[in-house]
């Protein structure tokens, strides 16, 4: 089994024990993602700022393990509030086409923060 944590572009290294993205073998793995931008600071207080940076470093995580949004195939959204799942939905649907991957949204007690989504998504074959 091999195993890689490649350091996305534009990202900072995360300050605490862990990687954006593990890949193993064709598995990836992405880390729960936060609106944090490449200096480590918080986009925005407000929501949709703050799903487009989570999906913009989602995206940065991806591309550095080879994929793109129509390789995952899981997601899990954490919500500070429902009130926002309108907003994220549509934004949802702007990075991702069908076939959708299957997804988990919840309701969760977030730090200072509003949204974080991780995924799992399979690498395409290397050709």
């Amino acid at each position: 089994m091999s195993l890689e944590a490649p350091q996305p572009q534009g990202m900072s290294r995360p300050i605490a024990p862990y990687s954006p993205v593990i890949v193993s073998d064709d598995l990836v793995l992405l880390s729960g993602q936060i609106p944090f931008d490449e200096n480590n600071t918080l986009v925005s207080e407000d929501f949709e700022p703050q799903a487009r940076q989570v999906f913009e470093n989602i995206r940065r995580c991806l591309e550095a393990a080879g994929c793109n949004f129509e390789h995952v195939l899981k997601v899990t959204t954490y919500l500070k509030s429902f009130e926002d799942f309108e907003t994220y939905n549509s934004l949802y649907a702007h990075y991702f086409t069908a076939p959708y991957p299957a997804r988990t949204t919840v309701q969760a007690g977030l730090y200072g923060f509003r949204i974080e989504i991780d995924a799992i998504a399979r690498r395409p074959e290397q050709r």
